[in-house]
């Protein structure tokens, strides 16, 4: 994956994922990294640390996207029998596509719907109404 991706567009979107919950009066665990991981590893983050909604961020695969590119996979609640099918997914973040400002605002907007439905995945899609207008 690509580590140009984070580097590039985690300055911008990292507080702005910090912010939003706080106005939402959300709590929010400790932020971490995880060096060479898969998408799968948020089954096992949420397994050990059983947030409701995990953001994980992941630098897009060179030649699929711009090398700056980084894609936010998010679950509800995840658990060791998930797959991609329970999952969700905000990609193409970078300066050419989605902004860090909108991708915060989806992000947050997509948690909050996955709270209210208590499911994420292929059920569970952005609302077409919160996404920001371009």
């Amino acid at each position: 994956m690509s580590v140009a991706g984070v580097a590039a567009q985690l300055p911008a979107l990292l507080p702005l994922l910090k912010e939003g919950p706080e106005s939402r009066s959300w709590s929010v665990g400790q932020t971490f990294v995880i060096r060479h991981c898969r998408v799968g590893i948020l089954n096992e983050i949420g397994e050990l640390l059983d947030p409701a909604v995990v953001v994980l961020l992941i630098g897009e695969r060179p030649g699929l996207a711009p090398a700056e590119s980084l894609s936010a996979y998010m679950a509800f609640r995840p658990r060791e029998h998930h797959s991609d099918a329970d999952r969700n997914l905000i990609s193409n973040i970078h300066a050419r596509g989605v902004s860090t400002s909108e991708a915060a605002i989806r992000i947050l907007n997509l948690a909050a719907r996955m709270m209210v439905a208590k499911v994420s995945g292929y059920t569970l899609r952005e609302d077409p109404a919160a996404l920001p207008k371009t």
